[in-house]
Formats: structure tokens, C-alpha cells, sequence
């Protein structure tokens, strides 16, 4: 990905962060719900696409973003996501069981897609 730059407040794009398949805003939700806790949100995070960005100017959902980079960065990000889970699965002894992994491998394709064609959820 190389060096960042950092967009102001003239970039009109909603983007992805760069770790859009590992869901911080998940874990942030799941900490809170579980003990109470509620971490921080960054104030700027780094994209997919390359550039920093307010933390509001991003979104995980396909149909909200609109920079192209960062629409190819998560569908990729989730195929190889998607891979990953099957393989896991497909490991001796394995806390993941095959068809779990098949069923979450295909969550992440059809996020994939989404990504790809522009379509909500």
C-alpha cells in the first residue's frame, strides 16, 4: 500500500478502512455489549484506497461506499478472507467446522460481490 496521504475535509468519498474484514466497529460493539466497555473511535483511520480519512467518512457497508479503490480493496480483502475461513475449516481438529466454514466463506463472497457491483445489503 505504500506511504499514506491524508485527504481534508474536500474529499467527498466514503471509503473503507484498511481493516474493513476485521470489523473494529464489531469488536468495539461486542466489548460494549459483554462488559460495558466502549472504546474510542479513531479520529482518522487509514483506507484501503491509500489515504487517511476521518473515521465518519468511512463505512463497511458496499452500497455506502464510493471510492472505487477502496470498493476493490474490500472485495478482494473479503475473497481472500473467504479463503482463509474455508482452509481453516478444512484443518484436523479444528475449533471451525467444515460446512461453519463453508457457510462463512460464503458470507464474505457475497460481500465480495456486493463490493463489486455496488449493491446494499
Amino acid at each position: 500500500m505504500g506511504r499514506q496521504r491524508n485527504l481534508g475535509e474536500g474529499d467527498p468519498h466514503i471509503h473503507v478502512e484498511v481493516k474493513v474484514v476485521r470489523g473494529e466497529a464489531a469488536v468495539r460493539t461486542m466489548l460494549a455489549a459483554t462488559f460495558g466497555l466502549a472504546g474510542d473511535l479513531p479520529s482518522v483511520v487509514a483506507t484501503g484506497c491509500g489515504v487517511r480519512v476521518p473515521y465518519a467518512m468511512t463505512s463497511p457497508r458496499p452500497d455506502r461506499v464510493t471510492c472505487l479503490a477502496c470498493r476493490e480493496y474490500a472485495r478482494a480483502e473479503h475473497l481472500r478472507f473467504a479463503d482463509d475461513i474455508e482452509r481453516i475449516g478444512s484443518l484436523p481438529g479444528s475449533s471451525v467446522t467444515p460446512a461453519a466454514a463453508r457457510q462463512a466463506a460464503a458470507r464474505h463472497r457475497t460481500l465480495a460481490e456486493r463490493f463489486s457491483s455496488g449493491t446494499g445489503d
